[in-house]
């Protein structure tokens, strides 16, 4: 089976809140498919902290991954042996390269079992206010400025036009200059929502309201992860 292994959105998320048949699968097996190895091994220590780190077999499958890369896991999963596919954060395959070994295990008869956690999306979505029965979910925008802005102007079009919510994403350390772009961009009157901080127990920020009031907003999102969502 490949089981698809929900990550924290933040490590200071008790682990309460989690699901104990996380713990369960981690322990079950020792092979797993993960964007990056540093990061894995600590998710994998918060969720099952008596776990040996010395058996966990990793095979790096990111955004450069095809899967020719991935024969040795591949045959090993046809022998029958169990894979887990830990995300980076929240859930797998989800502004996430996972979903090429999921395809692969559908085309191969290997059982698919998604397991219950966050999604930083969903519950930026959920949170805003804005209409959660039709949205889109866009994943990083362009950096180039110009190509920015026209996408950003697009959304906002679309999003006035459909009624559909549009969601979107930075790289931590760009977010203030994502929030400027906003900003100056954006008719004064459309709503965006910032989520950052999500599932921290302490910093979590969550707040809709007008270009026109985030103009007068202090934030500071400075490597901090955040979602954004344009919507009515």
């Amino acid at each position: 089976m490949l089981f698809l292994i929900p990550a924290y959105l933040s490590e200071e998320t008790p682990l309460k809140d989690f699901a104990p048949s996380i713990a369960e699968v981690i322990m079950g097996t020792d092979y797993f498919f993960v964007e990056n190895e540093k990061t894995a091994r600590k998710v994998i220590k918060f969720f099952a902290p008596e776990k040996k780190q010395s058996q966990l077999k990793f095979y790096v499958l990111d955004k450069y991954s095809e899967t020719c890369d991935l024969k040795e896991a591949q045959v090993l999963m046809k022998k029958g042996q169990d894979f887990g596919l830990l995300s980076e954060a929240g859930l797998p395959c989800i502004a996430d390269p996972g979903n090429i070994m999921v395809a692969w295990a559908h085309r191969n008869q290997i059982k698919v079992v998604p397991m219950n956690g966050p999604s930083s999306i969903i519950l930026a979505l959920i949170s805003s206010g804005f209409n959660g029965q039709r949205f889109t979910f866009h994943g990083y925008l362009p950096i180039d400025k110009s190509e920015k802005r026209k996408q950003l102007l697009h959304l906002e079009s679309s999003m006035q036009k459909t009624g559909y919510s549009q969601i979107f994403m930075e790289t931590p350390y760009r977010n203030n200059q994502l929030l400027e772009d906003l900003i100056k961009t954006l008719n004064e009157k459309t709503l965006l929502s910032v989520a950052a901080n999500i599932n921290h127990p302490d910093k979590e920020f969550i707040k809709t309201q007008s270009i026109r009031e985030w103009r007068k907003t202090e934030l500071n999102l400075h490597k901090i992860p955040a979602i954004f969502v344009l919507g009515k």
